[in-house]
């Protein structure tokens, strides 16, 4: 069972006490707080190894809070999940500007905020170990990869991915946001050499978005631009 030391920030009450409840149920010991201000003094008191933190509070908000740790060497490595209300989109890029390392939408179910939080905290373990060995690691959601033992994970459990789908995979994630035509990505995963036709790229991305489970529809991941190709979303990647 895990025991990390969990602060989370929210002024409703009723939040604080379902995610309370849901990462106690896990193992984690959980802090609380109803205002940016006391969140801070909480942090510079007993700083956790986590932080789920809303955007909307009183006396100084999420974002404020947030570039706060970020600038400070002595608590910048503490992970931040920002909790965002649903459709506020602005708000979600300026915390990942700010450096929050995730975000949750309103409403969120409690599943998937604790799958979350675990995903979070097993990547800063492998990132320190990895880090302590001098390699390069991605780290986006509840999705992480090694790039150079070919390895990715999700919700703790390794993915099965094929050569050329991790390839793709670590091309897109290291090039957030970059819209790649498909004759780019045969280009660079498949060689200048490959006499496939572009119907190869399709067929590799809508098996690595099974292997994600990322609904083409509504992507998590890997969005389509129609009549050109495809980008990985963005948001805050570590390494």
């Amino acid at each position: 069972m895990p025991n990390n030391k969990i602060l989370v920030v929210d002024d409703e009450t009723y939040i604080v006490e379902l995610v309370k409840f849901n990462l106690e149920k896990e193992g984690y010991r959980v802090v609380v707080a109803f205002d940016g201000v006391s969140a801070l003094k909480i942090v510079q008191n007993e700083p956790p190894e986590l932080i789920i933190l809303d955007i909307m509070l009183p006396k100084m908000d999420g974002l404020e809070v947030c570039r706060t740790l970020k600038q400070d060497p002595n608590y910048n490595s503490i992970p931040i999940i920002m909790l965002t209300a649903k459709g506020e989109e602005i708000d979600t890029v300026l915390g990942l500007e700010m450096g929050a390392d995730d975000y949750i939408k309103k409403p969120f179910s409690p599943r998937e905020m604790v799958a979350r939080v675990k995903a979070r905290l097993r990547a800063v373990r492998i990132l320190e170990a990895e880090k302590a060995m001098g390699e390069k690691v991605y780290v986006f959601k509840d999705l992480i990869i090694v790039p150079d033992k070919y390895e990715a994970f999700m919700d703790e459990e390794k993915l099965e991915l094929t050569p050329k789908e991790f390839e793709l995979l670590c091309l897109m994630v290291s090039n957030q946001g970059k819209v790649f035509t498909r004759e780019t990505l045969l280009e660079k995963v498949w060689g200048y050499e490959y006499s496939g036709d572009t119907r190869t790229v399709d067929v590799h991305i809508r098996h690595l978005r099974q292997k994600l489970n990322d609904d083409s529809s509504y992507p998590n991941y890997i969005e389509t631009v129609r009549g050109v190709g495809y980008k990985f979303l963005e948001g805050r990647v570590g390494r």
